[in-house]
Formats: structure tokens, sequence, C-alpha cells
């Protein structure tokens, strides 16, 4: 009996240790993960402002970026938007792992950054960043078994962009996205790429007038006066669609240029009718070249549009000469005539004798003709009349204007045909 006593004490002794076990690591499995319980044992070893560097070398902090989208890219203020989600890892050995962390990495709350020590990067080029919050901030915090930090936030950048317009519109612009280190130089800390996967950009990226027709990554590392900091750059090449200049600007600049050239088939004395066809497309011409500047920023440079809009403007106004031209020699002609003699004036009644003496003349006057005309009759033809000067000069204005018709629109197909040639590499 003492023995069944003592083995059933035994038994309830256990059965309450195994409860009592299961309900403390049900306790310790309820009870929430806390900042402290990642420091150190002693907490005053930890300084969040001192890189987690190990064996005297620099921390390093590796980067991914993935970009869903680029936008709003002006030319007039050099700038455009990119809608990114940009990683940090790096690993910090100085922190504790939870006891009870079996998954491969632990989600922590975004706001023990702030207690903690991480990478001072900032966007060198951004003009402003906008934290997306909806519908909750779009951010979070992981740590791996290793002691690694992933740190994952959504942007929405507003970024600068140098950009060249002198050969513009056949131009290829490079836009950047730098990343670089604030306040801790490459002694302490270095950017490295994400040897696995460092950038994903979304292939269903479109812009309007711009192609991305590459992207890569890059070092942007410089040396400042306060010493070197580290910095790792995205570029993104970004190619002019020629399509909307082909069709809003080149054609139509053409076919003004060739309405200038109709003046040549109307007749030169048709005055108003040629002046307002060449003034009309000289001020059309000017319009449309203020129009395909109204995008872009007052560079001192001259750009391959300015210069085809230049030579078509050349073209039209040198139409406008040509009629100048064709009226100073059509006009040198139209001086007044020569004014008839005035006739005699009517003999005196008085003198009798000399009016008889001027009847005889006057038959013996026609006598002599009669005679002249049956000489000339019996001799042969002479040349005819030439042309009048006015004629002559008629003739030359429309030699200038048939000269014309050919050799402007000769000229302008070649100069033409070069500008096509010059750029063709960039189409």
């Amino acid at each position: 009996m003492e023995e069944i006593h003592g083995s059933g004490m035994f038994s309830a002794t256990f059965s309450s240790v195994l409860l009592l076990l299961l309900f403390g690591r049900a306790a310790n499995a309820q009870k929430s993960l806390e900042f402290f319980d990642l420091l150190p044992e002693d907490p005053k070893l930890y300084d969040k402002m001192r890189p987690p560097k190990k064996d005297g070398q620099p921390t390093a902090v590796y980067f991914h970026v993935t970009v869903m989208g680029l936008d709003s890219i002006d030319e007039n203020s050099m700038t455009y938007a990119a809608d990114i989600f940009f990683a940090q890892t790096w690993k910090d050995n100085r922190l504790r792992l939870p006891e009870n962390m079996t998954s491969e990495y632990r989600l922590l709350e975004v706001d023990w950054l702030k207690n903690m020590w991480r990478p001072d990067s900032f966007f060198k080029n951004a003009k402003s960043v906008t934290f997306q919050t909806m519908t909750i901030p779009n951010h979070y915090l992981w740590l791996y078994k290793d002691k690694s930090i992933l740190y994952m936030v959504k942007l929405t950048l507003k970024l600068s962009c140098a950009m060249n317009f002198l050969i513009y519109p056949h131009d290829t612009q490079e836009c950047k996205l730098q990343m670089e280190s604030l306040s801790h130089t490459t002694d302490e800390m270095i950017f490295q790429w994400d040897p696995d996967v460092p950038l994903v950009v979304d292939e269903n990226i479109e812009l309007p007038q711009l192609q991305l027709v590459k992207n890569y990554t890059a070092d942007c590392t410089q040396v400042y006066s306060t010493g070197n900091f580290t910095c790792l750059e995205v570029v993104f090449v970004l190619k002019r669609r020629l399509g909307y200049y082909l069709f809003h600007t080149y054609v139509p600049t053409c076919l003004i240029v060739i309405m200038s050239w109709v003046s040549f088939w109307i007749k030169p004395e048709a005055a108003p009718a040629r002046v307002t066809l060449g003034v009309t497309s000289l001020l059309t011409l000017s319009t449309q070249h203020a129009k395909s500047q109204a995008s872009l920023p007052p560079v001192s440079y001259l750009k391959a549009v300015d210069a085809f809009m230049s030579v078509c403007t050349v073209f039209v106004f040198m139409a406008l000469m040509e009629y100048c031209l064709v009226n100073i020699v059509l006009g040198d002609s139209d001086a007044p005539a020569a004014k008839p003699a005035p006739p005699p004036p009517p003999p005196s009644s008085s003198t009798a004798d000399s009016a008889k003496l001027d009847k005889i003349f006057d038959i013996a006057a026609k006598e002599n003709a009669m005679l002249l005309s049956c000489r000339s009759q019996k001799s042969p033809a002479g040349p005819p009349p030439g042309p009048t000067p006015a004629q002559k000069a008629r003739i030359r204005a429309l030699n200038i204007d048939r000269f014309s018709r050919f050799f402007f629109p000769f000229l302008f197909t070649v100069l033409n045909v070069t500008y096509w040639i010059m750029f063709a590499e960039y189409i």
C-alpha cells in the first residue's frame, strides 16, 4: 500500500511540473517583444550613434531599389518623379535575438529605429520626398536570425536631372537617382548594391515623349573637404520619341515653306497676292518656332530644332525677297512715255501768200512720198520692230520666277537630306 501511495504522489508531482512548464511557455509566447529585449545585457554598451563595425572594418550596407514608375518629366525645370521601394540591409552583432524566435525573420516595430543605429542615407538629387501612408505607413522592419536588419520603405521622389538639349529633339538624357551617406565617411560605413538583385524596374513603364531604353547601377562616391562619403546611384537612359515632333513640328514647318513658293507661280503684277502670301508664311513660321520652344528652358546654345526652324525661316524670307527683286526688275520700265509735240499754231489770215506756198510744198511732198513708196515696194522687206523696254523687263521678271521655281525646292531638299543624314544615328 505504501508503494502504491508513493508512486501516485510522484505522478501527481510530475504532472504539476509539466503543467507549470507548459503554462510558462504559453505565457512567454503570449508576452510581446520589447525593444529592450534586443539590447545587450548591459544597455550602456549599445551606442545608436556608432556604426556596428566588426574587427575595425567599415559597416557594409546593402541597397536594393524597385522602380515602379517614372513620370512627370519636366524639361523646363529639369526634374522627374519616381515611385520606388527602397530597401537597406545591414548586420548589427550588438543586438540580441528574441528567445522565442523560431522563424527565419521577425517583424519589428518601425518606431524602434529611433533608438537603433541605422544608415544615414539620403537622396542626393532629390527635390522632395513623399512618404506613402495609405492605408497604413508603407514601411517595415525585419530582424533575421543572423542579426541582419532589413528596412524597406515606399517613397515618391521628385528628382533633379541635368539635361542637355544640344541635339533636341533627337537627344538621349541620363537621369540619376543618387543615395549618399550624410555623416559617415567610408572609414565607418560603405554602401554596396545587393549582390543578388540590386535593381528591379517595372517593364510596363510608359512615358509620353521619352522611352526608357536602359537602366543600370553605378557608384558615385565623391571626396569632399570633410572626407570621403560613400554613394550609390541608379541611372535611367531616356531616349526621346521623334514621332510627336515629326508630325507637330517638322512636317507643318516644311508645308509652310512649300506654301511660300506658290508666289513663284503668281504673275508679277499681282503685288498684293504675292506680298500677303510671303508675309503670312513668315508670321506663321515664327509662331510655329515659338510653339516648339514653349516646353524648354531658355538655353544659351543652338539646338537642332532651332537650326532647322532658322533655315526654314530664311527660305520663307528669301521667297519674299525674291518678289522684291522681281518687282524692281519689272518697275524699271514703268517710266512715263514721252509727251507728243504740240500742234503748230494756225496760220494767220493776213499771210495768204505763205498759205499758197505751203500748199505747193504739200503737193511736192505727196509726190515724193508716192515715189518713195513705189521704190520701197520693189526693194526687199526690212527687219520687224523689236520688243519694247517694258516687254523686255517683264520677260526678265518671268525668268527670275522660273528659276526660283526649281532652285528653291532643290536647295531645300538638299538641306533636308543633309539634316536627316546628320541625325540619322540618333533616330
